[in-house]
């Protein structure tokens, strides 16, 4: 029987956090105690003068269509923030709001990037980079963090991957899902490579840059010479623990940002009206939740770590931001994906295997620390009993 599918969707790939979690609440609903260590979302709520400012857009007639762009109060909001935090003159018609920050990936790789021309991206890294490439048919050009250089960029190897048919380079910092940072000095080198290229562009996800804990975030948007090649993506979610809200932005020259605003036109039309007044608050607002959230995350981070490395088979890196540990577990003698199954299933801790994040995961786990000390806790000491089950 012939297939009513596209041939693209047999390439489209997916987030193994959610199809984990499926299964962790599928494990639940038979009785079994599960300490969910697997998704990558904050577990504080949502700050209360931010829920205020979305209840009082929606009772004064914030519910109506708005601008494909965003509506100028937030694009206006989002401009300032970004000039203030990232050094550089942003304009709010730079600006483009999205449902989610996703959106700025999917609408950036369909915008620039042609059939066959390369992307490179990191790896291990945030899975849909690598499908979308494989979506519309260009070519993955996988960056390798390793271990031994702070899950950071290989200079030289990134100077030789950068070639004639590179049309974009993605980079995340600090980066899901190793907790690694990139350095000024990193971002140099990508400057310079293509300094002289008007054909290549830079996707800089940087959903995690108030979720640091030592030194300062740096942007390459920043450096000299590159706010005009780079797209910079950015949301709520993340930060303001906003990831039900559905709200994100990318800020980018401004014939990029028309473009993606006609690509909002012909998928979502425009952004929640409502919760857009939220981004509004959310930026302007008193960021105390923000800082006390960071704070407890440094506490659990030292939990983790200390923990993780006491258990036999297993060592691991102190992150320097985002909210994930990623464990080395190769002195277990299991491969990733079956240690992330035997410890879902025998000892109750959901956790995703580094594969999930690309082939350079093999031999790591993602562990998401957005749980209380108490619950990270219970998940080593089962962790540990486990192993030494085997």
């Amino acid at each position: 029987m012939p297939s009513i599918f596209a041939d693209r969707m047999a390439v489209l790939g997916t987030e193994t956090a959610f199809e984990v979690l499926a299964k962790a609440k599928a494990l639940e609903r038979q009785g079994k105690d599960i300490v969910h260590l697997e998704i990558g979302e904050p577990d504080f709520d949502t700050p209360k003068n931010i829920k205020e400012a979305a209840v009082k857009a929606l009772y004064s007639g914030y519910t109506h269509y708005v601008p494909a762009a965003g509506i100028p109060e937030l694009r206006e909001t989002i401009a300032e923030y970004i000039s203030k935090t990232r050094k550089i003159p942003a304009d709010p018609e730079e600006v483009v709001v999205t449902p989610g920050a996703k959106p700025i990936m999917f609408f950036a790789i369909l915008a620039c990037v042609n059939h066959g021309e390369e992307v490179l991206y990191p790896n291990p890294g945030f899975p849909i980079y690598e499908s979308m490439i494989n979506f519309i048919g260009a070519k993955p050009v996988p960056i390798p963090l390793k271990e031994e250089n702070d899950f950071r960029l290989d200079h030289e190897y990134v100077k030789r991957k950068i070639t004639k048919k590179t049309k974009m380079i993605i980079l995340n910092s600090p980066e899901n899902p190793t907790g690694g940072v990139l350095t000024r000095e990193d971002l140099k080198v990508i400057a310079d490579c293509i300094a002289n290229r008007d054909d290549v562009i830079v996707l800089s996800d940087e959903i995690y840059s108030r979720i640091i804990y030592e030194g300062e975030h740096q942007s390459i948007a920043s450096l000299p010479g590159m706010k005009e090649k780079t797209i910079l993506l950015d949301g709520f979610s993340k930060t303001y623990a906003m990831t039900g809200w559905r709200l994100g932005y990318g800020v980018m020259r401004k014939d990029l940002a028309q473009k993606i605003a006609q690509l909002m036109v012909n998928s979502n039309s425009c952004t929640c009206s409502f919760i857009q007044m939220a981004g509004v608050e959310a930026l302007k607002g008193p960021q105390d939740a923000v800082d006390r959230m960071v704070a407890e995350f440094r506490k659990r981070r030292e939990t983790i770590v200390s923990g993780l490395n006491k258990i036999k088979g297993i060592t691991c890196k102190k992150p320097i931001g985002a909210f994930y540990v990623f464990p080395n577990i190769t002195g277990t003698g299991m491969k990733s994906k079956e240690l992330s199954d035997y410890l879902l299933n025998e000892a109750g801790v959901a956790v995703l295997p580094g594969t999930s994040f690309g082939k350079y995961g093999e031999g790591y786990l993602r562990i998401s620390f957005a749980n209380s000390v108490e619950n990270i806790n219970k998940a080593l000491n089962r962790i540990s009993q486990a192993l030494k089950n085997l």
